[in-house]
């Protein structure tokens, strides 16, 4: 009853409120308000866990989080439906700020580096930082070319590790220029994978499917390594090989 109450005196989304939200699923929208909306009861409740900094939540009454956040806007349904990205809407809603951090020269040289050359597949992004996460990698770099790191759908494939793993985004090929880490290539023709020495430092590069390496990042490529094939499928989803690269990396590392 207490929660009808306060959603009855609850002030409406105006229409520009609802104009606001869902232009925020545009890249352009996003880059010009310096904002991105998220949407869903699970990835929203990852990134409360993880304490991430949204700045707004909305939400009707049957979201199950906190009703007491200083942040909620309570809505109707209907509003939810205007404001969703989805066909069949959540329960909640979320604003938070894009904020980048900048990778400062030399970092690549200590740690594990995940390094995303033109990966413009959401998914894709999203599953590789979840991969990062896994691995405990250090930070993950994605050239410009990625898809957005602050899509929906990105975030939502990430599963919770958007909020907790490190991500930059510079161009690969200066980036990469001049570090003094081995920086090892996921390629159809390499090193077997299985045959990796031990590597406390390193950038793992992993190109998109359609067009493999970029020629300026492959050209500062120390070491192709590639997954040994055995049937008669053409490639492996990015995603894939990176995780079967990091898994030898981790095993060997640890030996």
């Amino acid at each position: 009853m207490r929660v009808a109450a306060r959603l009855s005196a609850a002030m409406p989304l105006t229409k520009a409120e609802l104009s606001r939200l869902r232009d925020l699923r545009e890249k352009k929208h996003r880059e010009a308000a310096g904002l991105f909306v998220i949407e869903g009861e699970k990835v929203i409740g990852e990134l409360l866990a993880a304490n991430f900094p949204l700045t707004e939540i909305y939400a009707t009454p049957a979201w199950k989080g906190q009703r007491d956040d200083s942040r909620l806007r309570e809505t109707t349904d209907d509003e939810m439906s205007r404001a969703s990205h989805f066909p069949t809407p959540s329960s909640v809603l979320a604003v938070g700020k894009i904020t980048r951090a900048t990778l400062q020269p030399g970092t690549l040289n200590t740690g594990l580096t995940l390094a995303l050359d033109g990966i413009q597949d959401p998914g894709n992004v999203g599953t590789l930082l979840r991969l990062a996460d896994w691995f405990a990698l250090d930070r993950v770099v994605l050239s410009p070319d990625c898809a957005d790191l602050f899509s929906q759908k990105v975030i939502n494939a990430s599963m919770g590790s958007f909020a907790r793993v490190k991500v930059f985004t510079a161009p690969l090929a200066e980036t990469l220029d001049g570090i003094t880490v081995p920086v090892l290539g996921c390629d159809l023709v390499g090193e077997d994978v299985h045959t990796l020495k031990p590597l406390r430092d390193a950038v793992i590069v992993i190109g998109s499917e359609g067009r493999g390496l970029s020629p300026a990042v492959a050209a500062l490529i120390t070491q192709r390594v590639t997954i040994p094939k055995y049937g008669g499928a053409e490639s492996l989803n990015a995603a894939i090989a990176a995780a079967i690269v990091c898994d030898n990396l981790r095993r060997v590392r640890l030996n």
